[in-house]
């Protein structure tokens, strides 16, 4: 299966970016009192890419020697990941004020770019390690 590797990461890759742009379109509209980011197609739409996010991500695992905790940057990556669905959860759904998502909808974007700071590092602490090493 290695020799699909720059595919399923390029569609990785793709995925987490268009993850990320449709949680941010969607919680913004909530916060705007819209109501399209809770129409079903959106959501669908928002769990399709999600779901090959995830398949990708495991592919991509699989292919890796040594697996996840072989990977200290890996594991922090799946630890946030829930994190930020917990989060997201909140900010479109749960939050019991506008404030209260507000605040949520902020932690989870931050946490997003945390994991896609860690990504592009390979690096537990992301972009902090650039700033502390």
């Amino acid at each position: 299966m290695i020799e699909f590797y720059p595919q399923i990461k390029h569609v990785h890759i793709m995925m987490a970016v268009a993850s990320g742009l449709l949680f941010a379109l969607r919680g913004a509209g909530a916060l705007a009192g819209m109501r399209w980011p809770q129409w079903t197609a959106v959501r669908w739409t928002s769990y399709g890419i999600d779901t090959t996010l995830l398949t990708a991500a495991l592919m991509l695992l699989t292919i890796l020697p040594g697996g996840m905790f072989a990977n200290g940057w890996l594991a922090t990556k799946l630890v946030l990941l829930v994190v930020y669905v917990v989060l997201g959860i909140f900010a479109l759904r749960r939050g019991r004020t506008r404030a209260v998502r507000a605040g949520f909808y902020v932690a989870a974007l931050a946490t997003f770019a945390m994991v896609y700071s860690i990504a592009r590092a390979h690096h537990p602490m992301g972009f902090l390690y650039g700033l502390v090493g």
